[in-house]
């Protein structure tokens, strides 16, 4: 039988009792999850990829990267090319915001092998720490534009890059977003993170000095959840409003986890 519990006060559910991946209770289970309390464990459900890629498509669309809809999260350039830019991931981010103005909706991640020592995930959730702001907050945060770069998230992972390296990233186009977003059913979340570079009309120091701010006041333990991997866990997020990070690991470590991404409905408000 299906059972559910909060993994945090504020965020997140474990289903237990999972006999179907598949099964239209255990999916209904999992968009509720996923929409209220934005993250979602299955433990030891060691989904193969057809699994986990039949699972994702009951959530939406899956995305295809380089005609795969598996990725393969690790920081061993043999088993992924970009793992390079991996590095970012250790600061809190949501994906998508610097490729489309609709960001990915869900992501799941499957645990192949899991780090010694670190490599866990963090969330935060960007819904409760909208709603715990003052009202005088509120308002002042009302009618901030905030652009995003690949570029800025990046540099927090390598502040001293080359000129070649920097050129790349910036070659990449800047978007420019609300930094509060107003959800078509009325609810409200914070657009920041590692790709959050410059707020527009204020002053450089001013604008780091608040989004600063802003990613320490999201990140209270009050709003976060710590994920420690165990091998075949599933889990999967409501990127749209769920800021997260890997937590630091050694580079020579098998952490390998594939992932999944599920195309979003609406675009940044």
């Amino acid at each position: 039988m299906l059972e559910t519990k909060a993994l945090s006060p504020p965020l997140g559910v474990e289903v237990t009792g999972v006999e179907d991946p598949l099964d239209d209770a255990l999916i209904l289970r999992c968009v509720e999850a996923l929409k209220w309390r934005g993250v979602l464990l299955v433990r030891g459900l060691h989904l193969d990829d057809e699994q986990q890629i039949a699972f994702s498509a009951k959530l939406g669309e899956v995305v295809s990267v380089r005609g795969e809809q598996i990725f393969t999260v690790s920081l061993d350039p043999s088993k992924n090319p970009s793992a390079e830019y991996l590095r970012g991931t250790f600061h809190w981010h949501l994906d998508g915001t610097t490729d489309d103005d609709v960001p990915i909706k869900a992501t799941t991640l499957t645990a192949r092998h899991v780090a010694m020592v670190g490599g866990g995930t963090e969330f935060a959730t960007t819904y409760a720490a909208y709603e715990n702001l003052s009202e005088q907050d509120r308002k002042r945060y009302e009618n901030l534009r905030v652009v995003h770069s690949f570029a800025a998230a990046q540099l927090r992972a390598k502040p001293d890059p080359s000129e070649k390296e920097l050129a790349g990233w910036r070659r990449l186009p800047d978007r420019e977003m609300s930094l509060v977003w107003r959800r078509r059913d009325c609810r409200r979340s914070l657009v920041i993170g590692a790709t959050a570079e410059r707020i527009l009309g204020m002053e450089p120091d001013q604008s780091r000095a608040l989004l600063d701010e802003l990613q320490e006041w999201c990140a209270q333990e009050r709003f976060r959840y710590t994920h420690d991997w165990q091998v075949g866990d599933l889990v999967a997020w409501d990127n749209t409003g769920m800021l997260h990070r890997a937590l630091p690991y050694d580079r020579s470590s098998e952490r390998t986890l594939h992932r999944t991404t599920v195309i979003g409905d609406e675009a940044f408000g």
